[in-house]
């Protein structure tokens, strides 16, 4: 699979840099019988012992192969390991793609590119569990760029995938959000409460949440901290004290994180993902305090981002956690990211806010009936994902077979083209 050049945007004529000779020896010089994680820290201990030169050389590679990225608007970069059969891959558009015209690299030479992105404490938390999220800037254009980078173990070998972050927040009233949403996301309406943003990965929870802030940094005085794995776009603090602590770097995990925020005086706490059940009970815990928080799950809807919730907690505790749940719980924003007609991409999103009937559904464990409650509370900002899927599809700007594809309830949306038909 190849992408054709009129699929690639004109970026300036230069070539790759080549890969430095002293990096290839190491790679020579090791025996084949020395392998996975024991092969990976050999290479990396041979790596800081080779000269500045060298690793520089290595780093100006992936810069390059950075630059690429965001000359093309891709959103991530894919790396190294067996499955990349020696080719960097990059999505474009929703699109994940080999380029060839930016070099191979078999799986020892990418070891090599990943490591000289790395500091000795990440080396250290990939050594120990085997991946590890972390952050990464570049100078490009003259203005700093900003990464999320995973590094991972792939068949022995490392993997890398790096996300490129945005350069500046899209304002929050671009995102199509009701009026009346947009109080319940505002701190200095509601001052209290979780709000949750999920969907699968790519689909715009950061941006979401960052407009979120940044719209409370212009308009309230607070003191917000933001717990990030890793930290993306940096607030500069404006009407709020904004803090960025990252998991791994500031602070060792996001329950740690979140229960730490208690002592320091926050008004917003931004919790950057609800992975376990710890952490969702030290979530419940600083909302339940008074506090408003913000996390995500990677869920497609908002019932069940509910019922995620209350799963992954320990069967003893669920029926405590689900009037915990009922009683915090203010907004749920569940989002997908759909192919725009004529290029790029557009949000689609379901919107749940939490009424006094939604919030007896939660605490009766009848989750099932807040779809209709979504479906019928448009005056209040409501919207199903379907209901907005059908909206992008009437406004020309996603095809049928785009709604259907991402509609969570197919027969929902053929319902509302039948309706619109007669």
């Amino acid at each position: 699979m190849s992408t054709s050049p009129s699929a690639i945007r004109s970026s300036k004529a230069r070539s790759v840099p080549p890969f430095p000779e002293a990096a290839r020896e190491l790679i020579t010089k090791l025996s084949p019988r020395v392998t996975g994680l024991e092969r990976l820290q050999h290479q990396a201990a041979e790596l800081i012992r080779l000269p500045e030169a060298v690793r520089g050389g290595l780093e100006a590679i992936m810069h390059f192969l950075l630059e690429f990225m965001l000359e093309q608007e891709a959103s991530d970069l894919d790396l190294g390991g067996r499955a990349a059969n020696g080719y960097v891959w990059y999505r474009i558009h929703g699109a994940k793609r080999p380029h060839p015209e930016v070099g191979r690299y078999d799986p020892d030479e990418a070891n090599l590119l990943i490591l000289a992105l790395t500091t000795d404490r990440i080396r250290e938390r990939l050594y120990e569990r085997l991946s590890v999220d972390f952050s990464y800037e570049l100078v490009y254009q003259g203005r700093r760029r900003r990464f999320r980078a995973t590094a991972y173990l792939e068949d022995g070998y490392l993997a890398l995938n790096m996300r490129a972050l945005p350069e500046q927040v899209r304002p929050l009233d671009s995102l199509g959000f009701h009026p009346n949403i947009v109080r319940h996301l505002m701190f200095e309406y509601v001052r209290d409460g979780l709000t949750l943003v999920t969907g699968v990965t790519g689909s715009g929870k950061s941006t979401t949440l960052d407009a979120i802030i940044e719209a409370t940094n212009q308009l309230s005085e607070a003191h917000v901290i933001i717990l990030g794995a890793p930290v993306e776009y940096v607030h500069t603090s404006k009407r709020c004290l904004i803090r960025h602590r990252e998991v791994g770097r500031d602070v060792h995990s996001f329950k740690e994180g979140t229960i730490q925020a208690l002592r320091q005086d926050p008004d917003i706490i931004v919790i950057g993902e609800m992975r376990d059940p710890d952490t969702i009970m030290a979530a419940l815990e600083v909302t339940d305090s008074g506090h408003k928080v913000f996390s995500t799950l990677h869920t497609s809807s908002a019932v069940e981002s509910i019922d995620r919730i209350i799963a992954e907690c320990p069967v003893e505790e669920q029926e405590r956690v689900r009037h915990r749940l009922a009683d915090v719980l203010r907004v749920v924003i569940s989002q997908k990211l759909c192919p725009r007609i004529g290029g790029g991409r557009v949000l689609a999103k379901e919107v749940l806010l939490v009424t006094p009937s939604v919030r007896a559904a939660i605490k009766n464990n009848n989750t099932a009936e807040i779809y209709q409650m979504i479906w019928e509370g448009g005056s209040l900002g409501m919207i199903t994902m379907e209901q907005d899927l059908f909206r992008l599809y009437r406004a020309r700007q996603i095809t049928w077979e785009t709604a259907m594809n991402f509609a969570n309830n197919k027969r929902r949306l053929q319902q509302l083209l039948q309706q619109a038909e007669g």
